[in-house]
């Protein structure tokens, strides 16, 4: 039997039109025809009585329905199956990570997991945390590593993705310094309006949605004025160095403008935002080396047992 007769029994089940049916198959009226007579040819009965218009599906025709049903979900998991056999074998590790993480924190930690768990071949997409996080509802990595903060919840939070806290950081206001060292762009030590310029992230960014929910309101009541906005923290660093206003940044990122003065915090202690620096995996089982990598990042998040005296 061809498979596709199956797609081709469906199509004319469905309107019990021939004419209707062939063209939705992208085939001559004939050619349909042919293809039906010869599933039934291979069956030993019809599945349709043509003495009406339109032709009606017989009682073999029925069952073959529920048949053809059940082949299709089939057919349509067979890849999805395929591909996780050969993962369960496979020692490559798949990750996404945002962009800020997959240059500042992510070297330094794989560097210190290897202390507890031998690695194979690791493949990294860095992109936004939205894409970061379709990727992973996807399936299509192992795992995600990106900020996050334990009173914001994101997509893979409500879905109830399995995570880990694996470091930490803090979204520090800065801003570029003027002559004497003080910031060109700073928010004022009270809550009055105030002229003063910000950068701001896009909806794709994580730390964007940490921001606005933590933050975004005792901006509004300030009418700070926004200037920019883009979606890497990357691009809001070179621009805040650019002296165009105030950005919220992960210290990761800024450690060293910070170290040399080339950024300087530019708001009270009570704006800074501290993150979590979480890995999130895939659910369910996700083969044996990634089920190795995760128990050592576990093992390794695990805090010291402390002695009681």
């Amino acid at each position: 039997m061809n498979l596709s007769w199956i797609d081709d029994f469906m199509a004319l089940a469905a309107t019990g039109n021939f004419s209707r049916a062939a063209e939705e198959r992208h085939m001559t009226q004939p050619a349909f025809s042919r293809r039906i007579r010869a599933l039934e040819e291979w069956l030993g009965a019809d599945l349709f009585d043509r003495s009406s218009q339109p032709a009606r599906v017989t009682e073999v025709g029925e069952w073959f329905r529920t048949v053809a049903q059940d082949l299709q979900s089939r057919v349509a998991g067979i890849p999805g199956q395929a591909r996780a056999i050969a993962e369960a074998s496979s020692t490559t590790l798949r990750f996404a990570a945002t962009h800020a993480l997959s240059f500042t924190f992510m070297p330094r930690w794989l560097h210190a997991l290897e202390a507890h768990a031998s690695m194979g071949q690791l493949q990294l997409m860095s992109d936004v945390q939205q894409k970061c996080e379709t990727l992973l509802s996807q399936n299509q990595v192992h795992f995600m590593l990106a900020h996050g903060h334990p009173g914001v919840h994101g997509p893979l939070d409500e879905a109830d993705f399995p995570s880990l806290v694996v470091g930490t950081d803090q979204l520090i206001p800065v801003s570029a310094p003027d002559n004497s060292g003080r910031p060109l762009h700073g928010l004022p030590s009270s809550g009055k309006a105030t002229q003063m310029q910000w950068l701001g992230y896009s909806p794709e960014s994580g730390l964007g949605r940490i921001l606005k929910q933590l933050k975004g309101p005792a901006l509004d009541r300030m009418h700070a004025h926004q200037v920019l906005t883009a979606h890497l923290a990357s691009v809001l660093r070179t621009m805040a160095l650019d002296q165009r206003g105030l950005a919220w940044l992960p210290k990761l990122l800024i450690e060293d403008d910070m170290a040399t003065g080339r950024l300087v915090v530019a708001a009270r202690d009570d704006w800074r935002i501290d993150l979590q620096i979480r890995l999130y995996r895939r659910r369910g089982d996700a083969g044996k080396a990634a089920e190795a990598f995760w128990k050592a990042a576990s093992t390794a998040s695990e805090p010291p047992d402390v002695a009681v005296l």
